[in-house]
């Protein structure tokens, strides 16, 4: 679930991403003190993927809590609505995939990113056009995200993703 809620003394326009080592994330959204953000349950409590409704109770009881606990001002926000969805993400780690495909001389992709793909789309793109025009990664050695994990059963963890 992706929840929106409003706190105008919440994190100012400085403030990233943040994804809490509980699981639960938010983000500015715009500029006029609203907020996005969520977290995922535990597997043995994942919806039926045929319902998607929202689970209210879940925020109130699970997502609040812990952002009520990182920002303080959030202790007083006023949520203003909330959706879900599904989520393609690279099922083998939940990592992106880079580079040359392994089989397909010319083909190179940048894939699996979930809902990574807009953050990374500005240094994938340059390290695609970094292999193809020059051979290799130059900027930053992006390997670990080959295809060769896959194919050796090496999964790249990320326990934030």
């Amino acid at each position: 679930y992706v929840y929106s809620w409003h706190c105008p003394d919440g994190p100012g326009f400085s403030c990233p991403l943040l994804v809490d080592t509980t699981g639960a994330y938010f983000r500015r959204d715009g500029i006029a003190g609203n907020y996005l953000g969520g977290m995922s349950p535990p597997e043995e409590e994942e919806p039926d993927p045929g319902d998607l409704s929202v689970d209210h109770e879940f925020f109130q009881e699970q997502v609040w809590p812990r952002l009520a606990r990182r920002v303080p001002a959030f202790a007083s926000l006023r949520l203003r609505g909330a959706w879900a969805g599904y989520y393609d993400h690279n099922a083998f780690d939940r990592n992106g995939v880079l580079g040359p495909h392994p089989k397909l001389e010319n083909l190179f992709l940048a894939t699996g990113f979930s809902g990574h793909g807009l953050q990374h789309a500005p240094a994938a793109g340059r390290a695609v056009a970094e292999l193809v025009v020059e051979g290799g990664y130059k900027s930053l050695d992006l390997r670990r995200l080959g295809w060769g994990r896959l194919a050796e059963g090496e999964p790249l963890e990320e326990d934030g993703v």
